[in-house]
C-alpha cells in the first residue's frame, strides 16, 4: 500500500485546499498520472500519482484543509493487487488496513473520525486546527465562528479572518448590549444570511454583484495583512534614461534576430536594481519578530498582471548571476506562462524583493503595497518625452529627454528614509549612467 502525501508547496506553506478529486476509489492510475487538484494561498496545482496502481481511498473530501505531510489518500500497488485478485478482494481490506495502520498510525476510520468532530462544528463547516485553537484561546464560541465570514475557498475562516473579528471585538461599537458577544453580533455585519439591507442593494437592476474568485480573495487578504504589518513609506525619484532608451532603440532588432527574444526594459530594471541591492543589501531582507533576516541570494519578483485581472509574480531565481540575456530570456518565459497559468509552485515562491511595472497601464508613478514577507517593493512609471535641463560645459540648456518615475515603497520597522531614499536613487543613477556602448 502507498501512502499519497501532502506535498510541501513551499517554505512558507504549511496546508493546502483540496479544490477536486480527479480520480475516484477503485480508479485505475498510472505513474504521474494528476490525481486531485489542491490551492495555497500561492497557487493551485495537481498531485501526480507517485505510482501506478489503484485508488483504493481517498481520506478528505473536497473543500477540506490539509496539513503539509498529512495522507491524503491510499494507493494499492498492482503488485497488491495482483496478490490480492485470488480471494477477490477478500484480502486486500485487512492489508489495506494494516497498511494504514503502520504507515498512518492511524486507521482510515478514526482518521475521519478526527476530521468531524475536531474540525467541523455542529452546522458542518470546517475549522482548521490553528482556527480552532486561536478560539480557544479567544474564549470564542464555535456558534460564534460560525457567523464570521471567511475568505478562504467555500467561505473558509482563514487566520487572518480570525484575527480581523478578534481586533473588532475590541473596538467599541457604540451600542450598548448586555456583553462583548452580544455587541460584536450586533455592530458587526458577520452574518453570511442576507439581510434586508444587502437584498435592496439590487433592487433598481442598475446594480451588478460580483462575488470575488477564490485568488482575488486572497490577493485582498495579502494586501490586508501587509498594510496592517508594515509601517509603509514611500519615496519617489525622477530619472533621465534617454541612454537606456536609445541603446535598446538601436539594438532591439539585431536582439531578436540573435536571441529570438525581445528585449523589454524590465530586465534592464533588474539588472540595475540586483546592482543597487548589492550596494545596499540591508534592502534585501526580511523580519521576524525582533530578528532582521538578511537574505545572501537575490531573488526577484516581477508583478504581472494575468488575463482575469489578477496579479500573480513569478520569482527570478539569483538574478544578479545572470546577463542580460539570460535575464531576458526567464522574464518573457516566466511572463508567457503567468499569463497563460502554466507557472510551477516553486516559481512563485522565495522572492527578496518585488518590482511591478506601472507605467505599462500608462501610469507615471504608483504607491506599490509590499509583498510580505520583503520589506520594499519598486514601481517604475512609464517613460515619457519631457523638457529638462542639461548641464554642459559651456552652460545649462533645455532639452528633450526620456523620463520616468521610480517609487520605492519600503518598510520602516527596519528601514528608514535614509537607506530607502539612497537605495531608490542609487537605481536611477544606474539607470541615468547606462553604457550606450556596451555589447549585448
Amino acid at each position: 500500500m502507498i501512502n499519497l502525501i501532502m506535498p510541501k508547496m513551499g517554505e512558507s506553506v504549511a496546508e493546502a485546499t483540496i479544490l477536486k478529486w480527479l480520480k475516484k476509489e477503485g480508479d485505475r492510475i498510472e505513474a504521474d498520472e494528476p490525481i486531485l487538484e489542491i490551492a495555497t494561498d500561492k497557487v493551485d496545482t495537481e498531485v501526480p500519482s507517485p505510482a501506478a496502481g489503484i485508488l483504493s481511498k481517498c481520506l478528505f473530501a473536497e473543500g477540506q484543509v490539509v496539513k503539509v505531510g498529512e495522507v491524503i489518500a491510499m494507493i494499492s500497488s498492482d503488485k497488491e493487487e495482483t496478490a490480492g485478485s485470488p480471494n477477490n478482494g477478500s484480502a486486500a481490506p485487512a492489508k489495506r488496513e494494516e497498511s494504514l495502520t503502520m504507515n498512518s498510525s492511524k486507521p482510515v476510520e478514526v482518521v475521519e473520525s478526527k476530521a468531524s468532530s475536531s474540525e467541523k462544528a455542529l452546522s458542518g463547516r470546517f475549522y482548521s486546527p490553528l482556527v480552532r485553537n486561536i478560539a480557544k484561546e479567544q474564549g470564542i464560541a464555535l456558534s460564534e465562528l460560525d457567523l464570521v465570514i471567511g475568505s478562504g475557498a467555500n467561505n473558509r475562516l482563514t487566520k487572518q479572518d480570525l484575527l480581523n473579528h478578534i481586533e473588532a471585538l475590541k473596538k467599541p461599537s457604540g451600542i450598548p448590549a448586555m456583553n462583548g458577544r452580544q455587541e460584536i453580533k450586533v455592530s458587526m455585519p458577520v452574518s453570511p444570511a442576507p439581510t434586508p439591507a444587502s437584498a435592496s442593494t439590487s433592487f433598481s437592476g442598475n446594480v451588478e454583484i460580483i462575488e470575488m474568485d477564490r485568488m482575488r480573495k486572497l490577493i485582498a487578504d495579502h494586501m490586508v495583512m501587509s498594510k496592517q504589518t508594515s509601517p509603509h513609506v514611500t519615496s519617489y525619484v525622477e530619472a533621465d534614461v534617454t541612454n537606456l532608451v536609445n541603446w535598446r532603440e538601436r539594438i532591439k532588432g539585431d536582439f531578436e534576430k540573435r536571441e529570438k527574444e525581445k528585449i523589454t526594459y524590465t530586465p534592464l530594471f533588474i539588472e540595475a536594481v540586483c546592482k543597487a541591492i548589492k550596494d545596499f543589501p540591508m534592502v534585501n531582507v526580511s523580519v521576524d519578530g525582533t530578528k532582521i533576516i538578511v537574505k545572501k541570494y537575490i531573488n526577484i519578483g516581477m508583478a504581472a498582471a494575468l488575463p482575469t485581472g489578477n496579479l500573480i509574480v513569478p520569482v527570478i531565481k539569483n538574478a544578479d548571476y545572470l546577463n542580460l540575456t539570460g535575464l531576458t530570456k526567464v522574464v518573457n518565459d516566466l511572463a508567457t506562462r503567468a499569463r497563460n497559468n502554466k507557472l510551477k509552485p516553486d516559481e512563485i515562491q522565495d522572492g527578496t524583493f518585488t518590482i511591478t511595472n506601472v507605467g505599462t497601464f500608462g501610469n507615471v508613478m504608483g504607491t506599490p503595497i509590499i509583498n510580505q514577507p520583503q520589506v520594499a517593493i519598486l514601481a517604475v512609471g512609464a517613460i515619457r518625452k519631457k523638457p529638462a535641463v542639461i548641464e554642459t560645459p559651456e552652460g545649462d540648456t533645455i532639452g528633450i529627454r526620456q523620463m520616468m518615475f521610480l517609487s520605492l515603497s519600503y518598510d520602516h520597522r527596519v528601514v528608514d528614509g535614509s537607506l530607502g531614499g539612497s537605495f531608490l536613487r542609487r537605481i536611477a543613477d544606474y539607470l541615468e549612467k547606462f553604457d550606450t556602448t556596451r555589447q549585448f
